[in-house]
Parts: C-alpha cells; sequence; structure tokens
C-alpha cells in the first residue's frame, strides 16, 4: 500500500536543520546569536505513555476519574501542540519507552514500551504514535522520536529482539510516509542499559544500522544521547547525523559552552548539528543561563519539565498525569523565553 503523501520533510545542511528545504528560523538572529538553523525542543516523552503494570498503573490517575487513561494522555497533547509550535517550539522529544515519570528514579517498576519482548510492537502504543506523528506532520514539526529507554530497556528479551524493534520501528515510520522524524537510538546509553548493543561500546552498530536501511526511499536521520554532562564519544560522533547532548547536572552556562566546544573536538566530528534534547535548568529570567549559552555556542536547546515532589497535575511535562498546556509558571517561563528568541511561528 502507498505510504499517505506528507507535509512535511526534516533535513540537516552542514550544522543546521532545515525543515522543507529552508532553515528552520530563517534569517533570524537574537541578541547577536545566529537562531537560523537550530532546533529548540523540549521533552515531551510520556505523549504515548501507558503503564501495563497493575501494581503500578493507579499512580497515574487523574484527580478527576480516579483513574488512568492513556488514549485521554495522548489526545491532550495532541490538543496543545499547536499551541506550543505558536510560541516557537519546532520540535519535541516523544520516546517509545517513555522516561522516568517521577522525574528521577532508583527503581522503574512500571512497563511502559511500545515493543514486545520479541521486538514487535503493541498496536495500542503505536495507534498512540501515529496520531501524534500525523498532527506533528501537520504543524510542520519535527518528531525526535527515542527508541529505547533504560530500566525498560530488559524487557526485550535480547539483542535479537533489540534489533527487531529498531527495524520494525523503522517500517513503521516508512509505512505512514512520515519524513519528519529524526530519531534517537536511546536516551543516555551510558546509562544502566541491559542488553550490550544498547551500551556506548556498541550503540554506533545500531545507528550503522538505521543509516544503511533507506525505507520506502527515505533514510531517517539518527543519532543517541549520554547523560548530563557527557560528551559523546569518537565511535558515535563518526557515525551520527546530528550529536546530542544533555545539560542535566550543568549548573554553570559556561560549562554547556564548553560540552559544544568539547564535542567539536572530539575526532571524527565534522560540521553537523548539536543539540541538547535534556537539561532541567531554567533561570530564563536571568541574562545567562543554560539556554542562553546552548544558543550562544550555536547548540539547540532541550526544556526538560518534570514534576517535582509535592507539585500538582499542572506541573511537570515528564510525569503523568500531564498538563499538556502552557499551564504552570515554569512552563511559561520556559515558552516566553522561547518565543522571544525565535520570534514565535505563526
Amino acid at each position: 500500500m502507498k505510504p499517505p503523501k506528507r507535509k512535511t520533510t526534516v533535513s540537516i545542511v552542514g550544522d543546521q536543520f532545515y525543515i522543507n528545504g529552508k532553515p528552520t528560523f530563517q534569517g533570524r538572529s537574537w541578541k547577536g546569536h545566529k537562531i537560523e538553523g537550530l532546533l529548540p525542543n523540549s521533552r515531551m516523552v510520556q505523549g504515548i505513555f501507558d503503564d501495563l503494570n497493575r501494581e503500578t498503573r493507579s499512580k497515574w490517575a487523574y484527580p478527576d476519574t480516579k483513574t488512568w487513561d492513556p488514549n485521554r494522555n495522548t489526545d491532550e497533547f495532541i490538543v496543545a501542540m499547536p499551541v506550543w509550535k505558536a510560541h516557537g517550539l519546532l520540535s519535541f522529544v516523544l520516546n517509545l519507552q517513555g522516561g522516568s515519570p517521577e522525574g528521577y528514579s532508583k527503581d522503574q517498576p512500571w512497563i511502559n514500551s511500545m515493543f514486545n519482548p520479541d521486538g514487535s510492537w503493541d498496536p495500542s502504543y503505536s495507534n498512540r504514535l501515529k496520531k501524534i506523528l500525523d498532527k506533528a506532520d501537520e504543524l510542520e514539526m519535527v518528531v525526535m522520536l527515542g527508541l529505547f529507554y533504560f530500566g525498560q530497556d530488559h524487557y526485550l528479551k535480547n539483542e535479537a529482539a533489540v534489533i527487531k524493534a529498531v527495524d520494525n520501528t523503522l517500517e513503521i515510520l516508512a509505512d505512514g510516509g512520515y519524513r519528519n522524524v529524526i530519531i534517537e537510538i536511546n536516551n543516555e546509553c551510558d546509562n544502566k542499559y541491559d542488553h550490550a548493543i544498547l551500551k556506548p561500546e556498541r550503540v554506533h552498530e545500531l545507528i550503522q544500522r538505521v543509516k544503511a536501511k533507506k525505507v520506502r526511499g527515505h533514510r531517517f536521520l539518527v543519532s543517541t544521547s549520554y547523560g548530563g554532562g557527557k560528551i559523546p564519544r569518537e565511535n558515535v560522533v563518526r557515525e551520527a547525523d546530528y550529536l546530542i547532548l544533555h545539560g542535566n547536572g550543568v549548573k554553570d552556562p559556561a560549562r554547556i559552552i564548553g560540552m559544544v566546544e568539547q564535542t567539536r573536538a572530539v575526532p571524527g566530528y565534522r560540521k553537523m548539528p548539536i543539540l541538547f534534547n535534556e537539561d532541567d535548568h531554567f533561570d530564563f529570567d536571568k541574562p545567562a543561563n543554560n539556554f542562553q549559552a546552548a544558543t550562544s555556542a550555536y547548540a539547540s536547546w532541550g526544556f526538560f519539565d518534570y514534576r517535582m515532589k509535592g507539585e500538582g497535575i499542572d506541573e511537570g511535562y515528564q510525569s503523568p498525569p500531564v498538563n499538556w498546556q502552557i499551564s504552570s509558571p515554569r512552563k511559561k517561563a520556559f515558552f516566553d523565553y522561547l518565543k522571544e528568541i525565535t520570534g514565535g511561528l505563526p
């Protein structure tokens, strides 16, 4: 069956992101910093979240209904997307195995994975995924799609299942005709993964696998990420289409600039985009902050907002149940600052 005709295509030219053949924010600068070609983003990884563990599922219940509803979560995500876009958000991170719904967790007893143990997919997850990808295509937004997450990858029974999950994801994307998706193999490959192919020494093999597969005439752009403050290793730098950094734990904005400079000095680096897609530091009211610092170094920056202890549903984009609107002072501060930097979008 022929894939649907799509509206949005993402590409990379040198160190710039392009959408539909034009650099993002074409001609835009802010306080002397070039914005054209950047891809500011937000970590919205729970857009297709569910919990298949009956013992923990009730933790995510909505206050009004006292139950968890994954379809409501996705539907409310989609309603919020045009609001994000109007503030200049061109990209968001969506993960097929989510992220810690507590923000940071020692243990992860919940079960949140689009993949079955053999690497096949759960149709309820893939249906929710397609709804978000469809809306993103309509809005000319880029989805940074993360495949695996530590604390969940062990539900895949072996390495063959991991490889099958990668191949199946590419098939889903290709069958849908999506061209607005870039891939992040796994979130923080140097964290506690069970499968060796998802660890730093070998994760480049999966990057190579994605690059080698031109499906329905399209080859998906691909990378992976490391923990907060870490610099990508040479094996990934040589293979990735773009490089992902995390600012978690980095309190000094000057260190953000240093991370970008160090990344560009890794052997194998050539002119390519550098992008933060997770940083839980804010201070948007101060002249120097991590978003400003990354932008000054010509690197895209990503907002990571989780619900902190004692906060209500309006806070936090990573902690279900999520209010996906710009519903808290922290969210508003980010989106107002984003609009200032980008000029917003129609």
